[in-house]
C-alpha cells in the first residue's frame, strides 16, 4: 500500500487532470465542474444532478458518488492510475459513462 504522502500527490494529480478534461468538455455537454477543497463537483441542470470526486485518505481510494452510487478506485500500479476494481475502468472512463447516464449521450472526455 502506499503511503499517504504518495497517495495525496497521485490523488491530486488524478483530479486536476479530470478537472482539465471535464472543463474543455463542459460546454459541449452542459454540466458544470468545480474543483475546490480537494474534491471536484459536476452538477447538471437537466436532469440536475450533482456527482462528487473525492479523495479517501484512510483507504487510498478516490471515490466517486453518482447516480446513487458510490464508486470507490483504487491506485493500479500496471496501468498507474485510479481504476475500479469491479469493471477495470479509470477515473476518466467512470466519469464518461456517469455522466453520459446522466444526459443521456455518449460522453468524451
Amino acid at each position: 500500500m502506499m503511503d499517504e504522502q504518495e497517495f495525496e500527490r497521485r490523488a491530486e494529480e488524478a483530479l486536476d487532470a479530470l478537472d482539465g478534461a471535464l472543463g474543455a468538455a463542459a460546454e459541449e455537454y452542459d454540466f458544470e465542474p468545480d474543483f475546490q477543497v480537494g474534491a471536484l463537483t459536476v452538477e447538471f441542470e437537466d436532469p440536475p444532478a450533482k456527482f462528487v470526486v473525492s479523495p479517501n485518505r484512510p483507504v487510498r481510494q478516490i471515490w466517486v458518488s453518482a447516480l446513487l452510487t458510490s464508486f470507490k478506485l483504487g491506485w493500479d500500479e500496471g496501468q498507474g492510475t485510479f481504476v475500479l476494481e469491479k469493471t477495470g475502468q479509470t477515473l476518466a472512463e467512470l466519469m464518461e459513462e456517469v455522466i453520459g447516464k446522466q444526459l443521456g449521450v455518449d460522453v468524451k472526455l
